[in-house]
Formats: C-alpha cells, sequence, structure tokens
C-alpha cells in the first residue's frame, strides 16, 4: 500500500495554502495561497472535483497560521477518483437535451453549494447522495439548499 508523501512547509510568512502532490514527478507545488481560508478551500474544492473528473489521483495538504506558525491543518485522506460512466454510455430512457442540462445545472449548483461550505474532498457515497439529491430535487429546492451550504461554510 503506497503511503501519502508528507507535504513540505510552505515558503514565507503564514498564510492559507493548498499544497498539490504531483505523483508524476513526485513533488508538491503551491496550488492556492490567501490570507484567507475560504477562498484557498473553495479553489482546493473545485481543482479537486477536476482533477478527479479526469481520473486523475488526488493529493493535497491545507497550510495555515496557528499562533503565528505554520500549521499542517487536516484533509481528507486521497480517495481513488469514482468511476463516472462516460458520456455516451447512457442507458435508454436516460433523460435528454434539456433535461439532461438541467441535471447537469442542479449538480453544479449542490456541488458549488458543497464546495462553499468546505467540503471538497468527497467521496463516492458522498457522490452519490448528492446525485440522488439531483434526480429528486427541483431547481428552487437545489438552490435552496446550496444556499444553507454556503451559509454554514461562512460561519
Amino acid at each position: 500500500m503506497e503511503t501519502r508523501p508528507e507535504s513540505p512547509e510552505p515558503q514565507g510568512d503564514p498564510r492559507w495554502v493548498a499544497m498539490l502532490y504531483r505523483p508524476a514527478v513526485k513533488s508538491w507545488r503551491a496550488a492556492a495561497e490567501s490570507p484567507h481560508r475560504s477562498p484557498v478551500l473553495y479553489a482546493l474544492g473545485e481543482m479537486t472535483q477536476t482533477m478527479r473528473a479526469r481520473g486523475d489521483e488526488v493529493t493535497v495538504a491545507l497550510w495555515g497560521p496557528k499562533d503565528g506558525a505554520w500549521h499542517l491543518f487536516d484533509t481528507p485522506l486521497t480517495q481513488a477518483a469514482s468511476p463516472q460512466p462516460s458520456p455516451g454510455a447512457e442507458s435508454p430512457g436516460e433523460p435528454t437535451g434539456l433535461a439532461e442540462r438541467m441535471t447537469g445545472r442542479r449538480h453544479q449548483v449542490l456541488m458549488a453549494g458543497l464546495g462553499k461550505a468546505g467540503l471538497y474532498d468527497l467521496t463516492p457515497e458522498d457522490d452519490t447522495t448528492v446525485q440522488a439529491l439531483v434526480e429528486r430535487l427541483d431547481e428552487p429546492a437545489v438552490r435552496r439548499v446550496a444556499h444553507w451550504l454556503a451559509a454554514a461554510g461562512t460561519r
């Protein structure tokens, strides 16, 4: 079993930094930096979603200030990307056209809300739950849930 390599401490004054491990070159790089935690978590969520959608392995570390010094904050351990069905592998009876776009939009709205709440490293079970909500809720209900998540992330 391969273990996660240890992230190096970022250089300079303590601030919020998301470090991303690149397995191909076996190195860490700063992926997002800010004096505030929220933008870094948001960027980390977007990067994680994008990389997992591509099938890439995702390993991240979140560094931030604590008592005037650098501190490595907990992040969920890297999990294998959940296998996504290929776009052409739809079964007959699947929604197409407008219905498909609206389903994709509801999924995007919920994922953005989860990201704003700081939930950026989702498991396959989480993705299944999001998909179930997308299928059962209409657009206004999804927007309301996303609003609640975003509000929870600001506290």
